[in-house]
């Protein structure tokens, strides 16, 4: 990770690590690298969603784009994968989001999109983060060099929703759809998407005020969803998360279908179809052991990547697959879209129901998952302490010995996150209640570190 750019581009506390200081340097330093590169003036897109801190960011990294001669059309609430989308189909030399996806509405984030569609490499990162730091890094521009700033009013938007619905496949859906906005990016657009698919739906937390983004509901608190379809009103409900970029399924008895069953779903459906692309699909090294097992028995591939999207889409164009994702919901389609899209993960999950006739539940009863147990340990000494706790080798010595106890029978998996500052656990055993005992072993193990 470099000093600015994390997994998942620039994040911190808005106000604090994120101010708008660093937002308007980022501004400067991303037009001046781009202008290394373009024949022309760079054209920049905006979106973001729905946190109260948006509108300072937003203005700040505005001015320095213009400042440093870039034009920017500011495109407002939209999804994540909206920006890499609009961004290689309008042609833009750069899409930028602000948002801290699942994040609390304190937090904020700049994740910046090459003309490609793609996320920065890490070589412009670096570039853009000398730059931020170098005294006389920024190119600033005057007179009639300065950008100009427009916004758009919902053209883009229709052509984003457009995209999304030209994923359906066999008809409308017949069933009735409940549909988690997170108080977030996707109470923009899920609307606008579910009725140009003609669905029968029910939408909630699609009221954002600034501060109740990712706030007990979406994709992080699947609790008040998976209630709603216990009432028997439902045939199948989808949670996205604050930017929209991931999405889980609630099937109609009100359990939960994960990121990692969802991949197997497809994978099935699209080797049916002849649409699967590298005979398999990639997950993640946090992807629980079922999806083995499930791709050994059914003749596919499974690859493991490094948690993050970054290193998902890494892995799938080594090994050719055009299917990859996480647990999380997060998952890429790579035939349709560069990045994670949780509103095309819904779209293409109503196709599959559509495609086999039976209903959620029935789909996935077929998909083998272990107990698995994930808490978070969250730290009071910020970075520097998870950081230490992950290099203390009684904590690797005490993974050893753990697994050493599971016999074979599961295994612990502990990483620190790239964008808080917290450690994460998971553990997969015979029974949810040994998991859980492991698990809970070892948070009061890293607190006497």
């Amino acid at each position: 990770m470099g000093k600015y750019f994390g997994t998942d581009g620039i994040r911190g506390v808005a106000g604090v690590d994120l101010d708008a200081g660093l937002a308007f340097k980022a501004g400067c330093a991303a037009a001046t690298a781009l202008k290394q590169v373009c024949e022309s003036r760079p054209q920049v897109i905006i979106v973001r969603d729905t946190r109260i801190s948006c509108d300072m960011l937003e203005a700040a990294l505005s001015a320095g784009l213009c400042s440093a001669g870039a034009d920017v059309t500011l495109l407002g609430v939209l999804a994540t994968p909206a920006a890499a989308y609009l961004t290689l189909k309008n042609q833009a030399d750069m899409g930028i989001v602000i948002s801290a996806s699942h994040n609390p509405y304190e937090h904020n984030g700049i994740k910046m999109f090459g003309n490609n569609g793609f996320k920065l490499s890490d070589s412009l990162e670096e570039k853009i983060e000398q730059i931020i730091d170098s005294e006389n890094g920024f190119q600033m521009a005057t007179g009639g060099d300065l950008g100009r700033i427009t916004a758009d009013h919902g053209a883009w938007t229709k052509e984003y929703v457009s995209h999304l619905a030209s994923a359906s496949t066999g008809g409308r859906y017949s069933g009735r759809i409940a549909i988690d906005c997170a108080n977030g990016a996707a109470a923009e657009t899920a609307r606008l998407l579910f009725r140009q698919l003609q669905a029968e739906f029910e939408i909630i937390a699609d009221g954002p005020d600034g501060v109740n983004i990712n706030v007990d509901c979406g994709s992080t608190h699947m609790e008040y969803i998976s209630d709603m379809m216990k009432t028997g009103r439902f045939s199948v409900g989808f949670a996205f998360d604050g930017d929209a970029d991931r999405c889980l399924v609630v099937d109609e008895r009100g359990e939960v279908i994960d990121g990692d069953m969802l991949m197997a779903l497809f994978a099935r459906d699209m080797k049916d179809s002849g649409s699967l692309k590298g005979d398999g699909f990639v997950g993640t090294v946090v992807s629980n052991s079922g999806m083995d097992t499930y791709a050994h028995d059914n003749g596919f591939a499974f690859h493991r990547a490094a948690v993050g999207d970054r290193n998902v889409l890494e892995m799938m164009l080594d090994t050719g697959c055009n299917l990859g994702g996480e647990s999380s919901g997060h998952i890429i389609f790579l035939d349709d879209s560069t990045t994670g899209d949780g509103q095309l993960t819904a779209v293409k999950f109503l196709n599959v129901l559509k495609n086999s006739g039976k209903s959620a539940s029935e789909l996935a009863a077929g998909i083998p998952s272990y107990p698995q147990v994930m808490p978070s340990f969250h730290l009071t000494g910020g970075s520097a302490q998870r950081d230490a706790i992950m290099s203390d080798p009684r904590l690797h010595e005490e993974i050893k010995k753990q697994e050493e106890l599971l016999s074979g029978e599961g295994r612990i998996l502990i990483r620190p996150s790239g964008t808080e500052p917290v450690i994460r656990i998971l553990v997969e055993a015979r029974t949810e209640a040994l998991a859980a005992e492991k698990a809970e072993r070892f948070i009061d193990f890293m607190k006497s570190l």
